[in-house]
């Protein structure tokens, strides 16, 4: 996959590099909606990763709902990467910033999260 390119001696971790020049592309409109991606282990192979580390990329893009996998069929850029996906993606950012200013660690900032959430109850998807 020529959109992804592995910077050697990053201190940015591999999966991170490769989540982010994917959603990059994805926003970008490089990658258009239902453009299958590589199998994991053929990009892995490609980038020479280890084939979690590019499943760990593909399952945070599949969070973040700019990709969805379909077992067989494979991985594929969403229909619906929308623009109140990307509101809640910059909406995360300034909550993980704040926590930060806070002192709050990941683990808290999670755990603080899931209790709003569950408090709101109600179901996963909103749809």
């Amino acid at each position: 996959m020529d959109i992804v390119e592995l910077v050697p001696g990053s201190t940015v971790a591999p999966f991170e590099q490769v989540r982010a020049q994917i959603a990059a592309a994805i926003e970008g409109g490089i990658l258009q909606p239902a453009d299958r991606l590589p199998t994991v282990r053929v990009l892995a192979a490609e980038l020479g990763l280890a084939v979690n580390t590019v499943a760990r990329s593909y399952r945070e893009l599949e969070l973040e709902g700019l990709v969805t996998t379909n077992g067989r069929h494979g991985t594929v850029v969403a229909s619906d990467s929308s623009v109140a996906r990307q509101q809640a993606a910059i909406e995360a950012g300034e909550f993980a910033v704040r926590m930060r200013e806070l002192g709050i660690g990941r683990a808290e900032m999670f755990a603080i999260l899931r209790r709003e959430a569950d408090r709101l109850g109600g179901q996963d998807d909103p749809h």
